[in-house]
């Protein structure tokens, strides 16, 4: 009887930290692709990140971006998505922080320890692979081909949205 509900406590393991940190690392590449970033106060509805071009007489209309992570290495490549939150954001952002193996009891945790994964989605891609009819709506990755979305490929599609080019030295 302890085991069952020593598991059950596993499977809801919350890191505030780890999610938190998430946020950071997205301000962080995007800040290195040259995208002026600030946060949203916290618990702010819809959106996390807010985007804008770094020259003022560029700006246009903010971004906001969604984050969402996930912690453990060998998680499901999913995320939950509430269906009312579908139209508060222009892109996602999935932080894979591959900080361990936490869903296999015969792994050791800091085994699965990898560098992290960002994925950037327009919000037409959320919208469409939107899975809301389950009891916890989600969208489901795993099995699609990610690649042009991922890391700085994805980063690059917030930068073009807001007209910014890649930072080079003028010559």
């Amino acid at each position: 009887m302890k085991q069952k509900a020593e598991k059950a406590k596993m499977e809801f393991l919350r890191f505030p930290v780890i999610s938190q940190g998430a946020e950071h690392l997205v301000q962080g590449y995007l800040m290195r692709r040259n995208i002026l970033t600030f946060k949203a106060p916290i618990n702010n509805e819809g959106y996390d990140l807010i985007c804008i071009h770094p020259d003022p007489p560029e700006t246009r209309r903010p971004v906001r971006v969604q984050v969402k992570s996930r912690y453990a290495t060998d998680c499901p490549r999913e995320f939950p998505l509430r269906t009312k939150s579908l139209d508060a954001f222009d892109f996602l952002v999935v932080a894979f922080l591959n900080v361990g193996y936490y869903h296999n009891d015969r792994l050791i945790t800091r085994a699965g320890l990898m560098p992290p994964e960002f994925y950037t989605f327009p919000a037409s891609f959320i919208r469409k692979h939107h899975d809301h009819t389950t009891s916890w709506p989600k969208v489901r990755l795993r099995g699609m081909t990610l690649d042009r979305y991922r890391n700085g490929l994805g980063f690059d599609l917030i930068a073009r949205k807001l007209g910014i080019p890649y930072p080079t030295r003028d010559e």
